[in-house]
């Protein structure tokens, strides 16, 4: 009964100082750029003939004088018509260049072999990082760059899905909800992680660490170069603002859902202490609640989840206003049982002894 008590006024505290900070401490960012310096664009992509034109489209329509980006995709041993989309979209193109990978780097594998390649084939000092399943903003260069004061190695945008069905509606709000929680750590000065889907690294940074080939192997390949940046002394930008918002295809079957979390779970054993409590804290709420619900009347629990759900879609709301989005009253609770019973499964699914399915590939 006193654990829970302590629990629960130590849960609700923290979610009060988070919501706060969301609120009272948004750190200033302006869409301002001095110069346009010449940028290179790294996609690696395997098995993506389904989503990799929207990708380029989207590049292709980018606010940014054309003649100062390369765009450099990494064909990684495709066995469906990826490269031959590519090739039709890029002919009459030439700052897009598509490289066939055929061996490895170092001790990089997979995703971060592509990239430890692409990086050799830029010629700029600014290498930005999106995936074949990613739409990026019109203003994504311009708003990134800006984002790259001195000492600053590493920047961050936001990303979430799109998609009209109920389930990738919730994945849009999970992505958001999650990357705000970590928006507001990431405004206090503290370092949280970042992502390989919209990403932006100095290339002195990037080679300061030895590049892709040089560090340990990991599933989460952009968590991995993003601490060792971070090692070498540079600083770090997360941006939560709709010129970085870029838009990914949702997981569209509970399968790849499982798979896509289980592996960013991989990833979070790599996160500072601090944010791994705020996870211990939030995904303990359940598992304190309902014993304590046998010290207790229905009325005591109901007003904690109601008070808990309130504080969530309050928080979520904000998230979403600053985006420039909003979503129906009804997802909001819609968006509790989601996290409650995808949490419940992942936890499970985390533990069995099976490796971690990506694009064909197990790790």
């Amino acid at each position: 009964m006193i654990f829970s008590v302590a629990y629960f006024i130590l849960y609700f505290s923290l979610f009060l100082v988070l919501l706060a900070l969301l609120v009272f401490n948004r750190k200033s960012y302006t869409l301002r750029l001095k110069e346009q310096p010449a940028v290179s664009i790294l996609i690696a992509a395997r098995n993506e003939e389904h989503t990799i034109l929207r990708c380029l489209q989207a590049i292709g329509a980018l606010d940014y004088p054309k003649d100062k980006i390369e765009v450099l995709i990494g064909d990684d041993a495709s066995t469906d018509n990826t490269r031959a989309v590519v090739e039709a979209f890029i002919l009459g193109k030439p700052h897009y260049t598509c490289i066939s990978i055929t061996h490895t780097l170092g001790k990089a594998r997979g995703k971060a072999n592509v990239l430890a390649h692409l990086a050799k084939h830029a010629t700029t000092d600014f290498f930005f990082y999106t995936d074949a399943d990613i739409a990026v903003p019109p203003q994504w260069i311009k708003a990134m760059l800006s984002g790259l004061e001195d000492k600053v190695g590493v920047v961050t945008g936001i990303t979430t899905t799109e998609g009209k069905s109920l389930f990738a509606r919730l994945q849009t709000l999970d992505w958001l909800y999650s990357l705000g929680l970590m928006q507001v750590v990431s405004d206090v000065g503290l370092r949280v992680t970042t992502m390989g889907n919209n990403m932006l690294l100095r290339r002195q940074a990037y080679e300061q660490v030895g590049g892709y080939e040089s560090i340990d192997f990991s599933v989460t390949e952009d968590i991995a170069i993003f601490n060792q940046v971070l090692r070498r002394g540079w600083g770090f930008r997360n941006i939560y603002d709709q010129h970085v918002l870029a838009l990914s295809t949702p997981a569209s079957t509970f399968t790849d859902f499982l798979q896509q979390r289980r592996r960013w779970m991989r990833g979070s054993m790599h996160l500072p202490v601090y944010m791994a409590v705020i996870f211990i804290l939030y995904s303990a709420y359940y598992p304190v609640l309902l014993p304590f619900f046998a010290y207790t009347s229905v009325g005591v629990m109901l007003a904690i989840f109601g008070f808990k759900l309130l504080l969530q879609s309050v928080f979520l709301h904000l998230c979403l206003r600053r985006l420039g989005r909003s979503a129906r009253w009804y997802l909001y609770p819609l968006f509790e049982l989601y996290m409650l019973i995808s949490m419940i499964i992942l936890i499970l699914y985390f533990f069995l002894p099976v490796k971690i399915s990506w694009k064909g590939r197990k790790y």
